[in-house]
């Protein structure tokens, strides 16, 4: 019997079919992923199921049904014909990715028949505000009256893989999604391990300023000093002094910013540093560190907490500490990690090179502190050359 629902989700990675494919199948959807990979698109079209691990302490097996896939670089039109008659889409693409699924929601939005309602659309991005950025993209081509918008958090680690459908991922897991926007448009939808919260506010930065933020000190930590694995990272005295050093700062936001009890964003960090360093979930510091641009940006994990603790006037010196460490970060095979390397070797002034990086520009509290952060780069860097 044909499901009476359908959403469409672009990314069928790890995270897209482990984690917000497998809750939507869940929820009786028939998922359709769009993805840019042939050879994932073809593999899904051929197996007609697959399996989420999930492993730790509840370890539990999900058999995953229902799903058909499109490929959204080859065949738009039929990713547009599959959005107009969709109820929900969903995204797992990347930030910087997510721009480019503009053009598709907006020509699905326009063939949309009336009769079927709002459009919803969530971004299950790692990044504040994704989905607004998506709405935005998308106004520009067309309207969007006939859509729902709603930002989200999510929080799932789904470590490197071995090739094929099949995906381990921890047992927690965290999806908490902005309801304001359906107020007096239309119900949301019903979808497993979502929550629906008024204000998504102190969500975002309490996961984002924990979770992402001890995650990725430790991997800058732990790469500087050669240490492959997370757990590795943090079972290093030096790395680990580290990386609480970072969360006491960031938990001083949080408390000051959201009104968080102190006691209980403590035990949040230490639910959270068993997490990363869970022996089922091995996950690299190599995999962690990718994308060092993103994650240095304005508003991210490292950069976003120490010029918000730099405009209320409290420490942030282990947050910039942190930010050095990412400097350093040089993978080869990670775009962004030459991009990051190769502006450092451009010969720019140092307070333009900090602001390309970071986004935070002279005036600001946190300013000097990243010059001299990439400064002490840059004349580390001449140094070894």
């Amino acid at each position: 019997m044909a499901l009476s629902k359908k959403a469409v989700h672009f990314g069928a990675g790890n995270i897209g079919r482990g984690f917000v494919g497998q809750f939507l199948s869940a929820s009786g959807f028939e998922v359709v992923f769009a993805d840019v990979d042939d050879a994932v698109v073809r593999a899904l079209g051929e197996q007609r199921t697959y399996r989420v691990h999930e492993v730790g302490g509840d370890a539990r097996v999900h058999t995953v049904t229902d799903y058909r896939a499109v490929n959204n670089r080859t065949d738009e039109s039929a990713v547009v014909a599959e959005i107009a008659t969709a109820d929900v889409v969903t995204t797992s693409v990347g930030p910087r990715i997510l721009p480019s699924l503009a053009p598709a929601i907006a020509r699905g939005l326009a063939e949309r028949p009336a009769a079927l309602g709002p459009l919803v659309v969530i971004a299950c991005e790692t990044a504040i505000g994704a989905t607004a950025s998506l709405a935005a993209a998308v106004a520009q081509i067309a309207p969007i009256d006939n859509a729902v918008f709603a930002n989200c958090v999510i929080d799932r680690i789904v470590p490197e893989q071995t090739p094929g459908l099949d995906v381990a991922i921890e047992s927690f897991s965290e999806w908490i999604v902005e309801s304001g926007p359906f107020f007096g448009r239309t119900d949301h939808p019903e979808i497993a391990g979502v929550s629906w919260v008024t204000d998504l506010a102190p969500f975002i930065d309490r996961k984002l300023f924990t979770v992402n933020t001890a995650h990725a000190a430790a991997a800058y930590y732990g790469y500087g000093r050669g240490l492959t694995s997370i757990r590795e990272s943090l079972a290093d005295p030096v790395v680990h002094a580290e990386v609480l050093a970072v969360l006491d700062q960031t938990k001083a936001l949080l408390v000051a910013k959201h009104g968080f009890d102190e006691d209980e964003q403590q035990a949040y960090i230490g639910r959270n540093l068993e997490r990363i360093s869970n022996p089922w979930l091995p996950d690299t510091t190599g995999r962690v560190g990718r994308n060092p641009l993103s994650k240095l940006s304005r508003h991210e994990r490292l950069v976003g907490p120490a010029a918000q603790l730099a405009e209320r006037g409290l420490p942030f010196d282990a947050l910039v500490r942190a930010i050095r460490a990412a400097l350093d970060f040089d993978v080869p095979d990670d775009v962004e990690s030459r991009e990051l390397q190769s502006l450092l070797t451009s010969g720019a002034p140092v307070e333009l090179l900090t602001e390309t990086l970071t986004g935070v520009y002279a005036g600001h509290p946190l300013f000097a502190s990243l010059v001299s952060a990439v400064a002490d780069k840059l004349a580390a860097s001449r140094v070894t050359a």
